[in-house]
């Protein structure tokens, strides 16, 4: 073949591109709603996590939305094995809210939590009693993030959403630091600057190194921020893990326009796998009407579509008795 000027600039862009397609790496984009069962080989857990309670679900989908509607990871099972640093391939989402199909962190384990919006991330970091989410004693904990060593991410199939930027999205640049007594969690909006803002290299370096900000115990907050500077950026310089001097963190960035609530949490009674509706109080026309759910969620899916119509008609029926017995008939009875 007569290699031509022509000829050789073909030869060129075809192997260019070649190139290109082998350099991509995995950017799958999905919502909740349309997620596989996994997205990744060798996941543990799925992503079609519905909306039904289980808490010993293998959902790996996980959201940070607000101070009291977000999710960190953490291990499926109790007991000392459970170390983040042996679970972080198969961990599992735990959540604030009910709703998601995730695990639901049980009322009172988390004693104080910062959410932070900046214009390239948002952020929870805050303190609790993480052993609740089999967090074993004493673990000073690791890092979950989208990448891993295999690109695969920790845990494998992770996928994390947010409505923090606008319509909900999945996020694919995020870092989650978990211990026994804390935890950060950040999501960095799309764009150049993504990953450097959410750097997943420092995996030893903990919470406040990495995510320096309010971690105080008693506190419920949602405040706006600066994004100050990203993790081990000093200047011109970078840091990297294991080299002789360790550069102090970076202070925390200035916040404003704070808000606070008393707590947060998702009113279930929630011991080891069992669930407990709250106790509900009614005082319909003045007599006090009171019911209590103690019922632990069925395990199988009929089960469980039975216990939501329960669920809902019980809701309704507290409803409407503040309203009137009509209301009852019309929506319940009739």
């Amino acid at each position: 073949m007569l290699l031509t000027p022509f000829t050789i600039s073909r030869i060129l862009v075809v192997l260019v591109s070649a190139s290109s397609i082998g350099a991509q790496t995995y950017s799958a984009t999905y919502l909740p709603s349309n997620a596989p069962d996994k997205t990744e080989q060798g996941q543990s857990g799925t992503n079609q996590c519905g909306t039904a309670l289980n808490q010993t679900g293998l959902c790996q989908n996980a959201y940070v939305n607000s101070v009291d509607d977000w999710c960190v990871w953490g291990p499926p099972n109790p007991g000392p094995d459970s170390m983040i640093g042996s679970i972080e391939r198969i961990a599992v989402a735990w959540c604030i809210k009910n709703g998601t199909g995730s695990r639901l962190i049980p009322d009172g384990a988390i004693t104080g939590a910062h959410f932070l919006q900046t214009p390239d991330f948002v952020q929870v970091t805050g303190v609790g009693n993480l052993q609740l989410i089999n967090i074993p004693a004493g673990d000073a904990g690791g890092e979950m993030d989208p990448h891993g060593a295999d690109g695969n991410g920790n845990p494998i199939g992770g996928l994390v959403f947010t409505t923090a930027f606008g319509e909900l999205q999945q996020i694919h640049e995020w870092t989650n630091f978990i211990s026994e007594k804390m935890f950060c969690i950040r999501l960095c909006k799309p764009g150049p600057r993504a990953q450097e803002w959410c750097e997943h290299i420092y995996d030893v370096m903990g919470c406040q190194w990495n995510i320096p900000a309010n971690y105080d115990p008693g506190v419920f907050e949602s405040c706006k921020g600066d994004s100050g500077q990203p993790m081990g950026v000093y200047g011109a310089s970078k840091f990297h893990q294991g080299e002789p001097a360790t550069p102090p963190p970076h202070p925390a960035p200035s916040s404003s326009s704070c808000t606070t609530l008393s707590t947060i949490g998702n009113g279930f009674s929630i011991s080891g796998t069992n669930i407990a509706k709250p106790t509900i109080t009614s005082t319909p026309g003045g007599s006090g009407s009171t019911r209590t759910a103690s019922e632990t969620r069925p395990p199988s899916s009929t089960a469980s579509a039975v216990y939501h119509i329960h669920d809902w008609i019980w809701t309704l029926y507290d409803s409407c008795m503040v309203m009137s017995i009509r209301c009852f008939y019309d929506n319940v009875l009739r």
